[in-house]
Protein backbone atom coordinates (compact mmCIF):
# COMPACT_ATOMS: atom_id res chain seq x y z
CA UNK A 1 0.00 0.00 0.00
CA UNK A 2 1.61 3.21 -1.14
CA UNK A 3 -1.32 5.46 -0.28
CA UNK A 4 -0.41 8.41 1.95
CA UNK A 5 -2.15 8.60 5.30
CA UNK A 6 -4.81 11.31 5.38
CA UNK A 7 -3.91 14.49 7.25
CA UNK A 8 -7.36 14.97 8.74
CA UNK A 9 -10.56 13.09 9.46
CA UNK A 10 -11.43 9.98 11.45
CA UNK A 11 -8.77 7.78 9.88
CA UNK A 12 -6.02 10.27 10.76
CA UNK A 13 -7.37 10.46 14.32
CA UNK A 14 -7.41 6.65 14.54
CA UNK A 15 -3.94 6.34 13.00
CA UNK A 16 -2.41 8.76 15.49
CA UNK A 17 -3.73 6.65 18.36
CA UNK A 18 -3.23 3.13 16.95
CA UNK A 19 -0.61 3.34 14.22
CA UNK A 20 -3.11 1.64 11.88
CA UNK A 21 -1.53 2.88 8.66
CA UNK A 22 1.89 1.63 9.71
CA UNK A 23 0.40 -1.76 10.57
CA UNK A 24 -1.40 -2.02 7.22
CA UNK A 25 1.74 -0.94 5.39
CA UNK A 26 3.76 -3.64 7.18
CA UNK A 27 1.10 -6.32 6.50
CA UNK A 28 0.20 -5.52 2.89
CA UNK A 29 3.47 -4.32 1.41
CA UNK A 30 5.35 -7.56 2.04
CA UNK A 31 7.75 -8.02 -0.92
CA UNK A 32 7.29 -11.21 -2.94
CA UNK A 33 10.27 -12.03 -5.21
CA UNK A 34 9.01 -12.75 -8.72
CA UNK A 35 5.51 -11.53 -7.89
CA UNK A 36 2.25 -13.13 -6.76
CA UNK A 37 1.39 -16.74 -7.65
CA UNK A 38 -1.51 -19.13 -7.09
CA UNK A 39 0.94 -21.55 -5.42
CA UNK A 40 1.26 -19.17 -2.46
CA UNK A 41 -2.42 -19.18 -1.40
CA UNK A 42 -2.35 -22.22 0.88
CA UNK A 43 -0.93 -20.49 3.96
CA UNK A 44 -3.65 -17.84 3.95
CA UNK A 45 -6.22 -20.57 3.22
CA UNK A 46 -5.16 -22.43 6.35
CA UNK A 47 -5.47 -19.30 8.48
CA UNK A 48 -8.96 -18.67 7.08
CA UNK A 49 -10.03 -22.27 7.77
CA UNK A 50 -8.71 -22.12 11.32
CA UNK A 51 -10.69 -18.94 12.01
CA UNK A 52 -13.76 -20.58 10.46
CA UNK A 53 -13.34 -23.54 12.81
CA UNK A 54 -13.04 -21.20 15.79
CA UNK A 55 -16.24 -19.32 14.87
CA UNK A 56 -18.36 -22.41 14.13
CA UNK A 57 -16.90 -24.18 17.18
CA UNK A 58 -17.95 -21.33 19.48
CA UNK A 59 -21.57 -21.59 18.30
CA UNK A 60 -21.57 -25.38 18.67
CA UNK A 61 -20.12 -25.09 22.19
CA UNK A 62 -23.13 -22.98 23.22
CA UNK A 63 -25.26 -26.14 23.11
CA UNK A 64 -22.71 -28.81 23.94
CA UNK A 65 -22.33 -30.53 27.32
CA UNK A 66 -19.09 -32.57 27.70
CA UNK A 67 -20.51 -35.45 29.75
CA UNK A 68 -21.07 -39.07 28.76
CA UNK A 69 -24.78 -38.92 29.61
CA UNK A 70 -25.46 -35.59 27.85
CA UNK A 71 -22.95 -35.15 24.98
CA UNK A 72 -24.75 -37.27 22.39
CA UNK A 73 -28.14 -35.75 23.19
CA UNK A 74 -26.83 -32.20 22.85
CA UNK A 75 -25.19 -32.98 19.49
CA UNK A 76 -28.40 -34.69 18.39
CA UNK A 77 -30.33 -31.58 19.44
CA UNK A 78 -27.98 -29.37 17.40
CA UNK A 79 -28.36 -31.67 14.38
CA UNK A 80 -32.12 -32.21 14.49
CA UNK A 81 -33.70 -29.28 16.32
CA UNK A 82 -31.54 -26.14 16.18
CA UNK A 83 -32.29 -23.95 13.16
CA UNK A 84 -29.29 -24.28 10.86
CA UNK A 85 -27.63 -26.54 13.43
CA UNK A 86 -26.99 -29.41 11.05
CA UNK A 87 -25.55 -27.01 8.48
CA UNK A 88 -23.30 -25.35 11.07
CA UNK A 89 -22.07 -28.69 12.41
CA UNK A 90 -21.43 -29.91 8.86
CA UNK A 91 -19.40 -26.76 8.08
CA UNK A 92 -17.30 -27.49 11.17
CA UNK A 93 -16.85 -31.17 10.31
CA UNK A 94 -16.00 -30.55 6.65
CA UNK A 95 -13.73 -27.72 7.77
CA UNK A 96 -11.57 -30.17 9.73
CA UNK A 97 -11.12 -32.29 6.60
CA UNK A 98 -10.44 -29.18 4.51
CA UNK A 99 -7.69 -28.14 6.94
CA UNK A 100 -5.95 -31.50 6.48
CA UNK A 101 -6.23 -31.23 2.67
CA UNK A 102 -4.94 -27.64 2.49
CA UNK A 103 -2.25 -28.42 5.07
CA UNK A 104 -1.04 -31.30 2.91
CA UNK A 105 -1.05 -29.08 -0.18
CA UNK A 106 0.89 -26.40 1.71
CA UNK A 107 3.43 -28.99 2.87
CA UNK A 108 3.85 -30.37 -0.66
CA UNK A 109 4.22 -26.88 -2.17
CA UNK A 110 6.75 -25.83 0.47
CA UNK A 111 8.79 -29.00 0.01
CA UNK A 112 8.86 -29.08 -3.78
CA UNK A 113 9.59 -25.35 -3.96
CA UNK A 114 12.42 -25.78 -1.44
CA UNK A 115 10.93 -22.89 0.54
CA UNK A 116 12.44 -24.21 3.77
CA UNK A 117 15.97 -23.39 2.57
CA UNK A 118 18.03 -20.32 3.36
CA UNK A 119 17.64 -19.30 7.02
CA UNK A 120 14.06 -20.56 7.22
CA UNK A 121 14.62 -23.30 9.81
CA UNK A 122 12.31 -21.66 12.37
CA UNK A 123 9.57 -21.23 9.76
CA UNK A 124 9.74 -24.95 8.98
CA UNK A 125 9.89 -26.01 12.66
CA UNK A 126 6.86 -23.88 13.56
CA UNK A 127 5.03 -25.36 10.57
CA UNK A 128 5.80 -28.91 11.71
CA UNK A 129 4.46 -28.13 15.19
CA UNK A 130 1.31 -26.64 13.63
CA UNK A 131 0.87 -29.82 11.56
CA UNK A 132 1.01 -31.92 14.75
CA UNK A 133 -1.38 -29.60 16.59
CA UNK A 134 -3.91 -29.69 13.74
CA UNK A 135 -3.86 -33.49 13.77
CA UNK A 136 -4.38 -33.30 17.53
CA UNK A 137 -7.38 -31.03 17.00
CA UNK A 138 -8.88 -33.55 14.59
CA UNK A 139 -8.29 -36.43 17.03
CA UNK A 140 -9.70 -34.71 20.13
CA UNK A 141 -12.72 -33.33 18.28
CA UNK A 142 -13.65 -36.74 16.88
CA UNK A 143 -14.79 -38.09 20.27
CA UNK A 144 -17.05 -35.20 21.23
CA UNK A 145 -20.29 -36.39 19.50
CA UNK A 146 -20.05 -39.55 21.67
CA UNK A 147 -21.70 -41.79 19.09
CA UNK A 148 -20.68 -45.36 18.33
CA UNK A 149 -18.11 -44.46 15.69
CA UNK A 150 -16.48 -41.74 17.78
CA UNK A 151 -16.36 -43.85 20.94
CA UNK A 152 -14.82 -46.99 19.47
CA UNK A 153 -12.42 -45.21 17.10
CA UNK A 154 -11.07 -43.13 20.00
CA UNK A 155 -10.85 -46.25 22.17
CA UNK A 156 -8.60 -47.84 19.55
CA UNK A 157 -6.60 -44.62 19.20
CA UNK A 158 -5.93 -44.29 22.93
CA UNK A 159 -5.16 -48.01 23.24
CA UNK A 160 -2.21 -47.48 20.87
CA UNK A 161 -0.51 -45.45 23.62
CA UNK A 162 -0.24 -48.58 25.79
CA UNK A 163 2.23 -50.04 23.26
CA UNK A 164 4.81 -47.40 24.21
CA UNK A 165 7.24 -48.92 26.76
CA UNK A 166 7.20 -47.64 30.36
CA UNK A 167 5.13 -44.50 29.84
CA UNK A 168 2.40 -45.82 27.53
CA UNK A 169 -0.15 -46.94 30.12
CA UNK A 170 0.27 -43.86 32.34
CA UNK A 171 -0.21 -41.66 29.26
CA UNK A 172 -3.37 -43.55 28.31
CA UNK A 173 -4.79 -43.20 31.83
CA UNK A 174 -3.91 -39.50 31.84
CA UNK A 175 -5.66 -38.91 28.52
CA UNK A 176 -8.72 -40.97 29.46
CA UNK A 177 -8.91 -39.77 33.05
CA UNK A 178 -8.87 -43.41 34.20
CA UNK A 179 -8.80 -46.90 32.76
CA UNK A 180 -12.13 -46.62 30.91
CA UNK A 181 -13.67 -44.13 28.50
CA UNK A 182 -16.25 -41.92 30.19
CA UNK A 183 -17.16 -38.42 31.28
CA UNK A 184 -13.61 -37.68 32.44
CA UNK A 185 -12.35 -38.64 28.98
CA UNK A 186 -14.89 -36.39 27.29
CA UNK A 187 -14.15 -33.43 29.53
CA UNK A 188 -10.40 -33.77 28.93
CA UNK A 189 -10.81 -34.05 25.17
CA UNK A 190 -13.16 -31.05 25.27
CA UNK A 191 -10.64 -28.91 27.17
CA UNK A 192 -7.85 -29.98 24.80
CA UNK A 193 -9.98 -29.34 21.70
CA UNK A 194 -11.49 -26.02 22.77
CA UNK A 195 -8.82 -24.39 24.94
CA UNK A 196 -5.34 -25.87 25.13
CA UNK A 197 -4.61 -26.91 21.54
CA UNK A 198 -6.16 -23.75 19.98
CA UNK A 199 -4.09 -21.60 22.36
CA UNK A 200 -0.94 -23.42 21.22
CA UNK A 201 -2.01 -23.04 17.57
CA UNK A 202 -2.42 -19.26 17.99
CA UNK A 203 1.04 -19.05 19.58
CA UNK A 204 2.71 -21.04 16.81
CA UNK A 205 0.82 -19.22 14.05
CA UNK A 206 2.30 -16.00 15.44
CA UNK A 207 5.74 -17.62 15.57
CA UNK A 208 5.36 -19.01 12.05
CA UNK A 209 4.24 -15.68 10.56
CA UNK A 210 6.92 -13.70 12.42
CA UNK A 211 9.69 -16.07 11.32
CA UNK A 212 8.36 -16.03 7.75
CA UNK A 213 8.27 -12.23 7.59
CA UNK A 214 11.73 -12.05 9.13
CA UNK A 215 13.21 -14.45 6.53
CA UNK A 216 11.08 -13.11 3.67
CA UNK A 217 9.21 -14.95 0.94
CA UNK A 218 11.39 -17.53 -0.83
CA UNK A 219 9.97 -16.79 -4.27
CA UNK A 220 9.90 -19.14 -7.29
CA UNK A 221 12.10 -22.20 -7.85
CA UNK A 222 14.79 -20.25 -9.69
CA UNK A 223 15.21 -17.65 -6.94
CA UNK A 224 18.11 -17.54 -4.49
CA UNK A 225 16.54 -18.17 -1.04
CA UNK A 226 19.13 -16.03 0.78
CA UNK A 227 19.69 -13.02 -1.50
CA UNK A 228 16.70 -12.70 -3.88
CA UNK A 229 17.53 -11.23 -7.27
CA UNK A 230 14.14 -11.17 -9.01
CA UNK A 231 12.05 -8.03 -8.97
CA UNK A 232 9.70 -8.07 -5.98
CA UNK A 233 6.00 -7.18 -5.95
CA UNK A 234 3.98 -6.24 -2.90
CA UNK A 235 1.52 -8.64 -1.31
CA UNK A 236 -1.17 -6.04 -2.05
CA UNK A 237 -3.13 -6.09 -4.29
CA UNK A 238 -2.48 -9.11 -6.54
CA UNK A 239 -1.60 -11.77 -3.94
CA UNK A 240 -4.29 -10.49 -1.58
CA UNK A 241 -6.92 -10.89 -4.35
CA UNK A 242 -5.68 -14.44 -5.04
CA UNK A 243 -5.83 -15.32 -1.33
CA UNK A 244 -9.33 -13.88 -0.99
CA UNK A 245 -10.43 -15.77 -4.09
CA UNK A 246 -9.12 -19.01 -2.60
CA UNK A 247 -10.96 -18.26 0.66
CA UNK A 248 -14.18 -17.70 -1.29
CA UNK A 249 -13.66 -20.99 -3.09
CA UNK A 250 -13.30 -22.72 0.28
CA UNK A 251 -16.49 -21.07 1.55
CA UNK A 252 -18.46 -22.24 -1.49
CA UNK A 253 -17.05 -25.78 -1.31
CA UNK A 254 -17.82 -26.12 2.42
CA UNK A 255 -21.31 -24.67 1.96
CA UNK A 256 -22.17 -27.00 -0.94
CA UNK A 257 -20.90 -30.09 0.93
CA UNK A 258 -22.70 -29.10 4.15
CA UNK A 259 -25.96 -28.49 2.28
CA UNK A 260 -25.96 -31.56 0.01
CA UNK A 261 -24.30 -34.08 2.34
CA UNK A 262 -24.93 -33.12 5.97
CA UNK A 263 -22.59 -34.70 8.51
CA UNK A 264 -24.21 -37.76 10.06
CA UNK A 265 -24.53 -38.67 13.71
CA UNK A 266 -24.78 -42.31 14.75
CA UNK A 267 -26.54 -43.90 17.73
CA UNK A 268 -25.26 -43.09 21.19
CA UNK A 269 -22.08 -44.91 22.23
CA UNK A 270 -22.75 -48.32 23.75
CA UNK A 271 -19.56 -49.66 25.39
CA UNK A 272 -21.14 -53.12 25.71
CA UNK A 273 -21.46 -53.50 21.92
CA UNK A 274 -18.86 -56.10 20.97
CA UNK A 275 -19.81 -56.24 17.28
CA UNK A 276 -19.09 -52.64 16.29
CA UNK A 277 -16.17 -52.17 13.88
CA UNK A 278 -14.47 -48.80 14.41
CA UNK A 279 -13.06 -46.88 11.47
CA UNK A 280 -11.33 -43.49 11.86
CA UNK A 281 -11.72 -40.44 9.63
CA UNK A 282 -10.21 -40.72 6.15
CA UNK A 283 -6.99 -38.91 7.05
CA UNK A 284 -6.20 -41.44 9.78
CA UNK A 285 -7.09 -44.51 7.67
CA UNK A 286 -3.50 -44.99 6.35
CA UNK A 287 -2.18 -45.01 9.93
CA UNK A 288 -4.99 -47.39 10.95
CA UNK A 289 -3.98 -49.79 8.17
CA UNK A 290 -0.26 -49.41 8.90
CA UNK A 291 -0.74 -50.43 12.54
CA UNK A 292 -2.34 -53.73 11.47
CA UNK A 293 1.07 -55.00 10.31
CA UNK A 294 2.73 -54.75 13.74
CA UNK A 295 1.99 -57.27 16.46
CA UNK A 296 3.53 -58.47 19.68
CA UNK A 297 7.16 -57.59 20.26
CA UNK A 298 7.44 -55.84 16.88
CA UNK A 299 4.74 -53.30 17.77
CA UNK A 300 7.29 -51.03 19.44
CA UNK A 301 9.19 -50.80 16.14
CA UNK A 302 6.08 -49.95 14.13
CA UNK A 303 4.36 -47.68 16.65
CA UNK A 304 7.32 -45.84 18.15
CA UNK A 305 10.64 -46.26 16.34
CA UNK A 306 9.64 -45.93 12.67
CA UNK A 307 7.27 -42.93 13.24
CA UNK A 308 9.99 -41.28 15.36
CA UNK A 309 12.55 -41.70 12.55
CA UNK A 310 10.12 -40.34 9.94
CA UNK A 311 9.24 -37.42 12.23
CA UNK A 312 12.88 -36.55 12.84
CA UNK A 313 13.63 -36.70 9.11
CA UNK A 314 10.74 -34.33 8.43
CA UNK A 315 11.48 -31.89 11.26
CA UNK A 316 15.23 -31.87 10.64
CA UNK A 317 14.94 -31.35 6.88
CA UNK A 318 16.30 -27.76 6.75
CA UNK A 319 19.23 -28.72 9.00
CA UNK A 320 20.67 -31.53 6.89
CA UNK A 321 19.48 -30.35 3.45
CA UNK A 322 21.72 -27.25 3.47
CA UNK A 323 22.16 -26.87 -0.28
CA UNK A 324 20.57 -23.77 -1.79
CA UNK A 325 19.41 -25.81 -4.79
CA UNK A 326 15.61 -25.66 -4.90
CA UNK A 327 14.61 -27.28 -8.18
CA UNK A 328 12.99 -30.69 -7.48
CA UNK A 329 14.71 -32.47 -10.35
CA UNK A 330 18.06 -31.45 -8.86
CA UNK A 331 17.14 -33.01 -5.49
CA UNK A 332 16.34 -36.62 -6.46
CA UNK A 333 17.00 -38.27 -3.06
CA UNK A 334 14.87 -36.01 -0.83
CA UNK A 335 12.13 -35.60 -3.45
CA UNK A 336 12.09 -39.35 -4.09
CA UNK A 337 11.74 -40.18 -0.38
CA UNK A 338 9.02 -37.56 0.11
CA UNK A 339 7.07 -38.77 -2.93
CA UNK A 340 7.43 -42.42 -1.87
CA UNK A 341 6.03 -41.55 1.57
CA UNK A 342 2.98 -39.85 0.03
CA UNK A 343 2.39 -42.78 -2.31
CA UNK A 344 2.75 -45.25 0.58
CA UNK A 345 0.13 -43.37 2.63
CA UNK A 346 -2.27 -43.40 -0.32
CA UNK A 347 -1.63 -47.12 -0.91
CA UNK A 348 -2.32 -47.90 2.76
CA UNK A 349 -5.64 -46.06 2.57
CA UNK A 350 -6.65 -48.00 -0.56
CA UNK A 351 -5.53 -51.29 1.01
CA UNK A 352 -7.69 -50.65 4.07
CA UNK A 353 -10.79 -50.04 1.97
CA UNK A 354 -10.14 -53.12 -0.20
CA UNK A 355 -9.66 -55.35 2.85
CA UNK A 356 -12.99 -54.21 4.26
CA UNK A 357 -14.83 -54.80 1.00
CA UNK A 358 -13.25 -58.22 0.35
CA UNK A 359 -14.23 -59.59 3.76
CA UNK A 360 -17.96 -60.44 3.59
CA UNK A 361 -18.41 -60.37 7.36
CA UNK A 362 -16.69 -57.00 7.77
CA UNK A 363 -18.49 -55.50 4.77
CA UNK A 364 -21.86 -56.67 6.12
CA UNK A 365 -21.16 -55.26 9.58
CA UNK A 366 -20.03 -51.91 8.17
CA UNK A 367 -23.16 -51.78 6.02
CA UNK A 368 -25.28 -52.56 9.08
CA UNK A 369 -23.57 -49.78 11.02
CA UNK A 370 -24.22 -47.33 8.20
CA UNK A 371 -27.88 -48.38 8.12
CA UNK A 372 -28.16 -47.81 11.88
CA UNK A 373 -26.65 -44.35 11.47
CA UNK A 374 -29.09 -43.53 8.65
CA UNK A 375 -31.99 -44.79 10.79
CA UNK A 376 -30.91 -42.65 13.72
CA UNK A 377 -30.62 -39.58 11.49
CA UNK A 378 -34.19 -39.99 10.24
CA UNK A 379 -35.63 -40.68 13.70
CA UNK A 380 -37.32 -37.90 15.63
CA UNK A 381 -35.23 -36.12 18.24
CA UNK A 382 -35.73 -37.55 21.71
CA UNK A 383 -34.75 -35.25 24.55
CA UNK A 384 -32.93 -36.58 27.55
CA UNK A 385 -35.36 -38.32 29.74
CA UNK A 386 -35.99 -37.30 33.02
CA UNK A 387 -37.48 -40.81 33.21
CA UNK A 388 -37.22 -40.94 36.97
CA UNK A 389 -38.62 -37.41 37.32
CA UNK A 390 -41.63 -38.20 35.08
CA UNK A 391 -42.24 -41.50 36.79
CA UNK A 392 -41.98 -39.98 40.29
CA UNK A 393 -44.44 -37.22 39.42
CA UNK A 394 -46.83 -39.64 37.73
CA UNK A 395 -46.55 -42.00 40.69
CA UNK A 396 -47.47 -39.32 43.16
CA UNK A 397 -50.60 -38.48 41.17
CA UNK A 398 -51.82 -41.92 40.11
CA UNK A 399 -52.02 -44.90 42.51
CA UNK A 400 -52.19 -47.30 39.52
CA UNK A 401 -48.80 -46.00 38.37
CA UNK A 402 -47.36 -46.55 41.87
CA UNK A 403 -48.62 -50.12 41.85
CA UNK A 404 -47.44 -50.64 38.26
CA UNK A 405 -43.94 -49.44 39.13
CA UNK A 406 -43.78 -51.96 41.96
CA UNK A 407 -44.95 -54.72 39.58
CA UNK A 408 -42.39 -53.62 36.95
CA UNK A 409 -39.60 -54.05 39.47
CA UNK A 410 -41.16 -57.10 41.13
CA UNK A 411 -41.37 -58.94 37.80
CA UNK A 412 -37.67 -57.99 37.18
CA UNK A 413 -38.60 -56.06 34.05
CA UNK A 414 -36.01 -53.45 35.02
CA UNK A 415 -33.27 -56.09 34.85
CA UNK A 416 -33.54 -56.02 31.05
CA UNK A 417 -35.28 -52.74 30.26
CA UNK A 418 -33.44 -50.68 32.88
CA UNK A 419 -34.69 -48.53 35.74
CA UNK A 420 -37.65 -46.42 34.64
CA UNK A 421 -37.53 -48.26 31.29
CA UNK A 422 -34.51 -46.32 29.99
CA UNK A 423 -33.24 -49.40 28.12
CA UNK A 424 -30.08 -51.50 28.31
CA UNK A 425 -27.93 -53.57 25.97
CA UNK A 426 -30.23 -56.52 26.72
CA UNK A 427 -33.57 -54.90 25.85
CA UNK A 428 -34.90 -51.72 24.24
CA UNK A 429 -36.10 -48.67 26.11
CA UNK A 430 -39.76 -48.40 27.03
CA UNK A 431 -39.87 -44.62 27.38
CA UNK A 432 -42.43 -43.22 24.98
CA UNK A 433 -44.05 -46.62 24.39
CA UNK A 434 -47.36 -45.18 25.63
CA UNK A 435 -47.34 -42.71 22.74
CA UNK A 436 -46.78 -45.53 20.27
CA UNK A 437 -49.42 -47.98 21.57
CA UNK A 438 -52.71 -47.50 23.39
CA UNK A 439 -53.51 -49.39 26.61
CA UNK A 440 -55.30 -52.31 24.92
CA UNK A 441 -52.42 -52.86 22.49
CA UNK A 442 -49.87 -52.70 25.30
CA UNK A 443 -51.82 -55.29 27.30
CA UNK A 444 -52.04 -57.52 24.22
CA UNK A 445 -48.28 -57.32 23.63
CA UNK A 446 -47.55 -58.10 27.28
CA UNK A 447 -49.81 -61.14 27.33
CA UNK A 448 -48.84 -62.38 23.83
CA UNK A 449 -45.42 -61.02 22.75
CA UNK A 450 -44.61 -61.00 19.04
CA UNK A 451 -42.12 -63.47 17.56
CA UNK A 452 -39.45 -60.77 17.50
CA UNK A 453 -40.05 -59.97 21.18
CA UNK A 454 -39.97 -63.66 22.09
CA UNK A 455 -36.73 -64.15 20.15
CA UNK A 456 -35.24 -61.29 22.17
CA UNK A 457 -36.07 -63.06 25.43
CA UNK A 458 -39.39 -61.40 26.28
CA UNK A 459 -41.72 -63.82 28.17
CA UNK A 460 -45.48 -63.57 28.32
CA UNK A 461 -46.65 -61.59 31.37
CA UNK A 462 -49.29 -63.48 33.34
CA UNK A 463 -50.94 -60.95 35.65
CA UNK A 464 -54.48 -60.48 36.90
CA UNK A 465 -56.57 -57.85 35.16
CA UNK A 466 -56.15 -55.19 37.86
CA UNK A 467 -52.39 -55.82 38.03
CA UNK A 468 -52.07 -55.66 34.25
CA UNK A 469 -54.01 -52.38 34.25
CA UNK A 470 -51.54 -50.94 36.78
CA UNK A 471 -48.49 -52.14 34.81
CA UNK A 472 -49.86 -50.64 31.59
CA UNK A 473 -50.55 -47.34 33.41
CA UNK A 474 -46.93 -47.27 34.58
CA UNK A 475 -45.60 -47.97 31.08
CA UNK A 476 -47.74 -45.16 29.69
CA UNK A 477 -46.28 -42.79 32.29
CA UNK A 478 -42.73 -43.27 30.90
CA UNK A 479 -42.61 -40.29 28.56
Amino acid sequence: MNEEAPKSGFRAWLDRRTGLDSLLHHALDEPIPGGAKIAYVFGSGLLFLFLSQIITGVFLAMYYVPAADHAHTTVSYITKEVTGGSFLRSIHAYGSSAIIIVLLLHLIQTFFYGSYKGRRELVWLAGCVLLTLMLGMAFTGYLLPWDQKAYFATTVGTNILSEIPWIGNPLKRLLRGGTEMGTLTLSRFFVLHVFLIPACIFAFIATHVYAFRKAGAAGPLSEDPVTPKLKAEGFYPKQLVMDMGFAMLIIVALGVCAYLWPTELGPKADPSDTQFLPRPEWYYIPVFQYLKYWHGSTSVIGILIIPAIVGLLLVGLPFYDRSLERRPWKRPVSVGLFTATLIALGALGIASHREDMRNPGVAAQLEKQQAETAEFMTAKFEPELSGSFVAQNATSLNPDVTKGKALFEGQSCNACHGDNGIGTAAAPKLTGVGEKYDSSKLESLLRKPTEKMTAGGMPAVGLKNDEMKALVAYLQSLK
